[in-house]
């Protein structure tokens, strides 16, 4: 059952949602690329070396699967049924990529230096618990889940795809990273750990 509006509408408003979380998209690379200039130096070990492997994996997995055309032909009419055909299930979307992509930004600025790739190790480590971090242990993985959520929702239901991927990846990381800070602080991160979350305020 289509929802009301005539196919102009239609037209312009999936327009909308596509360059609105194309613009997002693009907008937390440009801010990754540039502020990652300012991070300090990673401690390059075995573990650092896992993390390259996985992540070039995971990215090799996503660009495969979205090449299929059986996949990426099913993707395209799920979207059009699901995403394009509600504007406010569009506009909430939109919404939630936005609000996902701010809170990475955000913490990403606030960590400064301190920030690093997944699973990486900086040398001179310092332990940050406030801001956005003082909610969560890393709300960066956070904003960026949120945001495949939101893009699933406005744009293309082919971000679920990249949520289901990302999703334990970042699982994973975050249990990795949060064992090497347990390593570098052993009294101050066992009590941050105990009053916060990892991902999501008060649940998870």
């Amino acid at each position: 059952m289509k929802c009301g509006g005539t196919p102009e509408n239609e037209t312009g408003r999936v327009a909308f949602y596509y360059w609105s979380i194309l613009g997002l998209w693009l907008f937390f690379l440009a801010v990754w690329v540039i502020s990652s200039l300012g991070a300090k130096k990673s401690v390059r070990d075995r573990a650092w070396s896992r993390g390259v492997v996985l992540r070039l994996i995971v990215v090799t997995l996503i660009l495969f699967s979205l090449r299929l055309p059986s996949i990426s032909h099913g993707l395209r009419h799920a979207t059009l049924y699901l995403a394009n055909r509600n504007a406010a299930l569009g506009a909430a979307g939109v919404v939630l990529c936005a609000l996902g992509i701010g809170l990475a930004v955000y913490a990403r600025f606030y960590l400064g230096s301190n920030w690093g790739l997944p699973m990486s190790r900086k040398a001179n480590p310092e332990l940050v618990t406030s801001g956005p971090y003082a909610f969560v242990r890393h709300p960066i993985y956070s904003g960026l889940l949120l945001a495949m959520i939101g893009s699933a929702l406005a744009e293309s239901v082919t971000w679920a795809l990249a949520l289901l991927i990302f999703g334990p990846y970042f699982i994973y990381s975050a249990r990795v990273e949060e064992r090497t800070m347990a390593g570098a602080f052993p009294e101050q991160y066992p009590a941050y750990r105990e009053r916060t979350k990892m991902l999501v305020p008060f649940l998870f």
